[in-house]
């Protein structure tokens, strides 16, 4: 297994998850395995960091459940807030905002890793088409050069 091939174990055991609230072991088994499952990209560079989950105890809150996720992947800084009515719904959306991010960054690093050069077609390396030819550019003058000028 190289470094660029993370599993959803692999990319929790490099995680810490820490709650606030009264939070089950229900609860946090299933944003655990949606927050693998955001972070089980094959192709990932290194990743770890730190999700928080926070259940408010007062009853007249509507979103009670509220999570943030600080995840460096690579060399890129993952930063993922929710609130939600309850659990599975926050672990559903803090899937969806992870992995909406980590799909960002993988391709921004997949764009680092391309070469400058300009595509064939805009006449880059391995230019298409045939060579052009020599002769005379549009722009030159193909008047006589020997002889009587019409001005004489």
């Amino acid at each position: 297994m190289t470094d660029t091939d993370l599993s959803a174990q692999d990319a929790l055991a490099a995680l810490r998850i820490h709650t606030d609230g009264d939070v089950g072991d229900e609860e946090l088994t299933y944003i655990r395995a949606k927050v693998g499952a955001a972070l089980a990209r094959p192709g990932l560079s290194s990743v770890s960091g730190r999700v928080t989950v926070t259940r408010d105890a007062a009853h007249h809150v509507r979103l009670p459940w509220a999570a943030g996720a600080e995840i460096r992947l690579g060399g890129h800084l993952i930063v993922v807030h929710a609130r939600e009515a309850d659990a599975h719904a926050l672990a559903d959306r803090i899937e969806d905002r992870l992995r909406a991010r980590v799909e960002r960054a993988a391709h921004r690093a997949e764009q680092i890793r391309r070469s400058a050069a300009p595509p064939p077609w805009r006449g880059g390396a391995g230019q298409a088409g045939p060579p052009p030819t020599e002769g005379p550019s549009p722009t030159e003058d193909l008047s006589p050069t020997e002889g009587p000028s019409p001005a004489a």
